[in-house]
């Protein structure tokens, strides 16, 4: 049998054309959350035409603290065997499908294996060579890799990046399935949320930024001083806002006419601001990814990335330089290029493979 083992927004987004492309051929599978991010998820369901968790792991408030994280990681790892048989639908000769570099992921792979399941990983390959930059994501992917039989690398450096050994498979998907969730974007008519005319989109929120107090305060320092060339529409994810107001950051920024706080969206609402905006400021890898694809300048806040896709084209890494950040603003027509197009469909790919564990 087929299971995913998906915990966050970003991993449903990616896993979903995968589960759509199942679903599509027939085909069953197990859809297994383990409750890492509850909010915005039951949009996206809809919005992929995916069905509802066959089991649901954490049905609380999303995980934001360390605390909180340490606590949900025991309690999913010490999941009793009767419990992970359940899981499992006492299947013992499938395969879990585990994606990307997350805290689920890590915890997917590792329950799988408990109950002697094959593990594939989606988005495999992907490195920064930084075990802190990003962490503690490096330090995941490093870990599932050493775990996982199955590999769907989306570019051939990913695949070299993976240790061939006996038994283990991998597959160059060409692309992300990223590239599949933007496809479905085109045949919906998003919400439209009111923006200035120019703006520049900026999404930040990965633990290694936020958590840090002065290097989160150079970034919105930064934020305050691009503010005064370009409107700022700044896309708030929970632990993003709790650090801003945490360290004393907030009323700054709400108090600014050029910069626009919103609260997180769903996927394809936030798709359409990206499109819509000028350029995006993050330092998601995903929207990294999701700019190259679209052919949007995207400056990533941050000093390394794992992700080649639009490096020296339209995207740069700032390293938190402000000056990088300012003269980007300033010449962003310059990394404007072409939208991506592609006649094979990654997820589809990543499905003729699964299909043989049916």
């Amino acid at each position: 049998m087929i299971h995913f083992f998906v915990g966050t927004k970003a991993q449903l987004i990616k896993t979903a054309p995968v589960m759509a492309e199942l679903q599509n051929r027939s085909i069953e599978y197990n859809f297994v959350f383990s409750g890492q991010h509850q909010k915005t998820i039951s949009d996206l369901l809809d919005n992929f035409g995916i069905k509802q968790p066959d089991t649901t792991l954490h049905s609380g408030a999303d995980i934001t603290s360390i605390a909180g994280m340490l606590k949900w990681i025991l309690k999913l790892l010490c999941t009793k065997r009767n419990k992970l048989a359940h899981i499992w639908k006492n299947d013992t000769t499938g395969i879990v499908v585990n994606h990307g570099d997350t805290m689920s992921t890590l915890i997917g792979t590792i329950l799988a294996k408990k109950q002697r399941l094959k593990t594939a990983h989606l988005e495999a390959g992907l490195r920064s060579f930084n075990l802190f930059h990003p962490f503690p994501e490096e330090l995941i992917r490093i870990i599932v890799s050493r775990l996982s039989d199955v590999f769907f690398a989306p570019n051939q450096w990913a695949c070299n990046n993976i240790r061939a050994k006996n038994g283990r498979h991998i597959i160059n998907t060409r692309f992300n399935t990223l590239l599949d969730a933007l496809g479905a974007f085109n045949k919906k008519a998003p919400k439209q949320i009111d923006t200035p005319p120019d703006f520049a989109l900026a999404s930040i929120h990965r633990f290694e930024n936020i958590f840090n107090r002065y290097r989160f305060t150079q970034i919105i320092n930064c934020l305050i001083e691009a503010s005064n060339q370009i409107d700022i529409v700044f896309v708030l994810h929970e632990p993003t806002r709790k650090k801003l107001e945490q360290f004393k950051l907030f009323e700054g920024l709400q108090s600014n006419k050029n910069i626009h706080l919103i609260d997180r969206q769903d996927y394809f609402t936030f798709i359409g601001l990206v499109k819509k905006s000028r350029l995006v400021i993050t330092d998601g890898g995903s929207n990294q990814e999701e700019c190259h694809y679209l052919g949007k300048p995207c400056l990533i806040m941050r000093n390394k990335t794992e992700r080649m896709e639009g490096l020296g084209e339209n995207a740069l890494i700032s390293k938190y330089d402000q000056g990088k950040l300012l003269n980007f603003i300033n010449e962003y027509a310059d990394f404007k290029k072409h939208e991506v197009s592609c006649t094979v469909s990654p997820s589809s790919l990543v499905a003729d493979t699964l299909s043989e564990y049916t």
